[in-house]
């Protein structure tokens, strides 16, 4: 019985998947349905119930992948002090983002950590915003990035950056040429908006009711590259962060016009439970997140975007 195998099958009850288990640890789905066979095998119990769609964990597989967890983390600890002691960080930081910070922002950093770290190695998923609160809690992962990180007494909260909103739609819009967009321009208009469980959303509907604006909306999803698509096919239009929308605009599939209204920026933090001891490699990730939000901020300069929209590309 090797570690990889605990991985293995840690990752399949983690993800509820035979085939995610398999693809996060580079093996065929046969290769780790066989793997976890042997496990029963060699314990002389049935761990999972396949014979439900999702499979079901039974009592003796929850009992083992609790203990399976217990002896990975004891492991990466070990592996992450002797690094430390040797001054060298090692073992595996397992990050869960929300989709648009992990699909934008967070491949560079990891590269970077990884040149940086050799024996390091960064474990990401992107994930719904409420499952990343669940993934750090459950210890599925041992850090969470995400927009509005929550209050909750079991979570510390590093706060990174604000991202400034921006009002954005096709570049054939009437406002898509305006060097700024207040709230008031936007009555009326259809809009593709957040799910209304979302922070965001709510805090976008706040903003509207406070200007005294009533919008159209047409659309609800809960990420911002769908919101995005159905911008480009002439839906509607949105209020999205506006380093999410760069590539779009190069290409000119979307414009962003600077939003006039400052106070609306979206939050963006890292979570990692209070109660457990970040690994040395862990903490040096964040504070390599941390660095690179601190110089991109000092980089900024005010004013760029003004003149952003389908008159900047």
């Amino acid at each position: 019985m090797h570690l990889e195998t605990l991985r293995l099958y840690c990752d399949v009850v983690r993800l509820r998947s035979f085939s995610r288990g398999a693809q996060l640890n580079h093996v065929s789905q046969s290769a780790a349905s066989q793997a976890v066979q042997q496990l029963e095998a060699d314990l002389g119990v049935a761990l999972i119930d396949r014979t439900k769609r999702p499979f079901v964990l039974r009592p003796e597989g929850r009992a083992f992948y609790d203990a399976s967890r217990t002896l990975l983390d004891g492991y990466e600890k070990a592996k992450a002090q002797i690094a430390a002691v040797k001054d060298e960080l090692a073992g595996t930081v397992r990050v869960a983002a929300i989709y648009s910070v992990g699909l934008h922002d967070l491949s560079p950093h990891v590269q970077r950590f990884m040149a940086l770290y050799p024996r390091a190695r960064v474990q990401l998923e992107c994930l719904h915003p409420h499952k990343v609160v669940d993934a750090v809690l459950s210890d599925a992962a041992d850090v969470g990035i995400m927009s509005y990180p929550p209050v909750n007494r079991s979570l510390s909260v590093v706060p990174l950056r604000s991202e400034p909103m921006a009002f954005v739609c096709h570049p054939a819009h009437r406002l898509a040429r305006r060097k700024l967009v207040a709230p008031a321009d936007l009555a009326g208009e259809k809009f593709v908006a957040f799910d209304a469980g979302l922070t965001i959303r709510k805090a976008i509907d706040r903003a509207f009711r406070a200007h005294n604006v009533k919008v159209d909306v047409v659309m609800e999803f809960d990420n911002i590259e769908t919101i995005k698509q159905a911008i480009t096919i002439g839906a509607g239009v949105s209020l999205l962060p506006r380093h999410t929308v760069q590539k779009e605009i190069g290409i000119r599939t979307l414009a962003a016009v600077p939003l006039a209204a400052p106070g609306l920026a979206r939050p963006v933090g890292i979570i990692h439970r209070r109660a457990k001891r970040l690994t040395p490699t862990a903490a040096r990730f964040i504070d390599l997140l941390r660095e690179a939000a601190a110089r991109d901020s000092r980089d900024d300069v005010p004013g760029a975007a003004r003149g952003a929209g389908a008159g900047s590309g």
